[in-house]
Parts: structure tokens; sequence; C-alpha cells
């Protein structure tokens, strides 16, 4: 769609000039002969740029500049003018012309100043669009109970320098509560760093932690600053610490403890000042017990412990949420305006939300896509939240043989479907089924499964 320029100049051989030249280029020009016209068109015309002369009759141009910017502050407006001044261009920048434009105008520049300007403006209206998306996505939707202590909580620990530890189950919304910690504190213009303990190999997370130096193993051909490095003066955020080595965790508590630490392969000792948020999702305590984590970490990070209730605790959020990631999966395939049909959420409030919220936004995006009309209706509703059981495709596997390849192909079926709903996260389809990470790598390379090229 060609863009909509409205000039306003009490020149009518200006006008007209103007006017045929930018047609030409398939912009579409709206005309006006005094500032209170253009006043009148820039409401009712809906232009992407205006050229606004500054000695006009009746309300001048540097007057009528100020009142465009009051009603209309990101439309991009260029200033004209046979007997402009220096003091006059500064007046119009500061008021927020986006330049100032001499007259005779030289039509060549007239083209580049009008590209420049529709150019810029798009981009902001594309960054404000970005941040506004930015802002809902990391956004703590509800009204329950829950929520409203969650907010109060983080309100009151936001504000100090205590570590805090985040527990709750996969998909709850740990990261967004870490996040909301973060930006409520006097840190919240220094750096918000995230550390996912378990998706980093284990020879390689002290590297990643606290950097290396140039040749300090196979690889490491430049000096690297670490995590630690990275978030100083703001706050690094451990998710998944349970997943964490034992050795590993050795080496965190000592940094925990003085804040200070060395690069992989060097002896020089450096100081930092980061607030530790740490997230997980298995117990900790059982896991001390078992001798899987270490009792003096836990008591280090569990200053201040916030747990983030599963979905299924707290079902009337639901609707907000839905509303929520329709807006957001909206925007996203350009499908603005999506109703919902109540009985859509009345059958998602009824089911357990096994993966929490982050399951329920998978759902109402794959719903706002395959939806074809203004509401989304319990056509788009998967079968095993309407209570229908899917078929089972577990059998058409199993074909005639050995009782020991029925075996296998059940589990490279189960396994790759659990891995499917877990987005081929490892870690949580191992705790989700019950098996040792270590153990389910090693599962999958027996019965040949390899994540998608895209995972």
């Amino acid at each position: 769609m060609s863009s909509r320029i409205l000039i306003v100049d009490d020149e009518q051989a200006i006008l007209r000039s103007l006017a045929n030249i930018l047609e030409d280029e398939d912009y579409e020009v709206v005309t006006a002969l005094s500032g209170e016209e253009g006043l009148e068109k820039a409401e009712a015309e809906d232009p992407d740029l205006i050229m606004l002369d500054v000695w006009l009759p009746g309300i001048d141009g540097i007057a009528t500049l100020g009142l465009l910017k009051e009603k209309f502050p990101a439309l991009p407006v260029l200033m004209m003018s046979g007997h402009g001044t220096i003091e006059t261009a500064v007046k119009a920048t500061k008021l927020g012309a986006f330049d100032f434009i001499e007259k005779p105008l030289n039509l060549d520049k007239v083209l580049l100043e009008v590209e420049q300007a529709l150019s810029t403006s798009k981009l902001l209206q594309e960054n404000l669009f970005l941040r506004d998306l930015a802002v809902s996505s990391t956004e703590m939707v509800g009204d329950s109970r829950t929520m409203k202590e969650l907010r109060e909580q983080i309100a009151i620990v936001g504000p100090t320098r205590a570590t805090v530890l985040i527990t709750g189950e996969n998909g709850t919304g740990k990261e967004l509560v870490a996040k909301a910690v973060h930006g409520s504190s006097k840190r919240n213009d220094a750096p918000f760093v995230e550390v996912n303990c378990a998706a980093i190999p284990e020879n390689l997370i002290e590297s990643e932690l606290f950097g290396h130096e140039k040749g300090a193993f196979t690889g490491a051909t430049n000096r690297r600053r670490g995590k630690f490095d990275l978030a100083d003066g703001g706050t690094l955020f451990l998710d998944e610490i349970g997943d964490m080595s034992l050795p590993t965790q050795a080496k965190i508590l000592r940094v925990l403890q003085e804040m200070r630490f060395e690069r992989v392969g060097g002896s020089r000792t450096y100081d930092v000042d980061v607030r530790i948020i740490a997230a997980t999702n298995k117990d900790l305590e059982r896991e001390i017990k078992e001798g899987k984590f270490r009792e003096d970490l836990f008591f280090r990070l569990n200053v201040i412990p916030i747990h983030v209730e599963p979905l299924r605790n707290r079902r009337e959020d639901i609707p907000l949420l839905v509303r929520h990631f329709v807006k957001l999966s909206g925007a996203e395939h350009r499908r603005d305006s999506l109703a919902v049909d109540t009985d859509v959420i009345r059958l998602l409030q009824n089911y357990e939300w096994p993966g929490n919220i982050r399951e329920l936004g998978n759902v109402v995006e794959r719903m706002v896509i395959l939806c074809t009309a203004d509401t989304i209706n319990t056509d788009q509703v998967p079968a095993m939240i309407k209570g229908v059981p899917a078929k089972p495709a577990v059998y058409d596997q199993l074909a005639d043989g050995p009782i020991k390849e029925a075996r296998r192909n059940f589990e490279k079926r189960f396994i790759t479907n659990s891995l499917e709903k877990n987005e081929w996260n490892v870690t949580q389809t191992a705790s989700s089924i019950g098996m040792d990470r270590s153990a389910l790598y090693k599962k999958m390379k027996e019965l040949e499964i390899e994540a998608p090229a895209s995972q």
C-alpha cells in the first residue's frame, strides 16, 4: 500500500508541483492551503508524512507543527521555507520536525528526504511494536489469589540484594518470575544474564560461567568472558540449577561466598557484584538426601524461596492467559482481533495442563493458526483436551516378529512422543518419564532417535 503524504502550503503552484512529482513516485497526496486546514486533514486523512511550510496565513507553520506534535507525536513532519533562518530551523527541530528543507526546492533532495522520513518512521513503529510485544511476552498474567501473592512477594524481594530460589514444575513461568524480580530491583538497568545449567555440556559449564583464557583447552583460541563477568552489576539467572554437577556446585558456592572467580586457564582473580536468582523443577531437599546436591549451596541459594504454582492450581487465570496468548500469537501470525468461544475456555479450564503455561501457550498458538474464521471454536481444540482419546498409533509400529523387536519399537515410539511433547528438551523429558538424563541420552543413541535439525 502506498504511503499518504499531506502537503501544507499556501502557494498553489508549489502544491501542484510537489503533488505531481510525489504521485509520479506512487505516493498518495493530500493538500491543504493553511495551518488550520492542515490540522483538519491530518485528523481526517491519517497521513504517513506531512510536508509543512513555515510561512502560512493564520496559524503559521511553527505553531501548526507544535499542535501536530501534540496530537500525533509519532507522525514525521518535513518543514519547508524560502526564508529560513538557523533560529527557525532549530526551533522546528526542537518541536520535533524530522528535517528542514529550504526553498526553492531541489526535487531530488525532496524525494530523498521523503523516503528517509518514511523509512525512519516505519522503523520506529516496528521498534515500538516489538518492544510492546516483548513486554507482553514476559508479562505475568493472572488475577488469582496465587498470582496476587506472587506479585506482592516479588515487589518486596525485588529491591533487595537477596539471593532468590524459584521452584516449580516445568513450564510454570519461573523465568518470567526471575525477570520480574530483576525488573523490580535497583539493578533493572544492568544486565540480566541467563544460564540454562541443563543445556550446557559438563565439560563446558565452567568456561561458560567463569570464562577462559586463550589456550586454556583445545579450541580456546581467544580469551572469553563468562556469564559472571557479563552479569557484573546486574543479575545472573541460573536456570535448572538442580542439573549442575557436584564439582561445579562447589565452584559456584565459592563464588557466591566471595564474589570472586578465576577464568579457566588463568590465575588472575576477578571481583564481581552479581545478584543470583536460581530456579529448578526438582525437589532439592530430596536431591540433598540422595547425595546429588550440596546442602551448603542449597542454604546459600534458598535465602528467599519463591514457589510458582502449576496452572491446574489456578484455573481461574486461564481465560486471561488465553486472551493474552491469542493477542501475542495473533500479532505474530497476522490474525488480529480473534475472539474465543466460551466453550473453548471451558474445555481449557477442565484440562490438567501437565506442561503448564508453556503448553497452554503452544496450544493457543496452534488454535490461532488453524482458525479460519473470526472466532476460535471447539473444532480447533486438540482432541486430548476435549477428552477424545487419540487413535493409538503405537500399535501400528508392532509388526509380526520377536517380542524383543516389539519392545524396541514401543520404546522408540514412547520416547519420541515424550521428546516431542517436551519440545525435544532432554532434561525435561527424562524428568517426565522417570529416567536419568544420561540414561535417556544412552537410550536415544541405542534406539537411533535424533532430534529434528531445527532443534
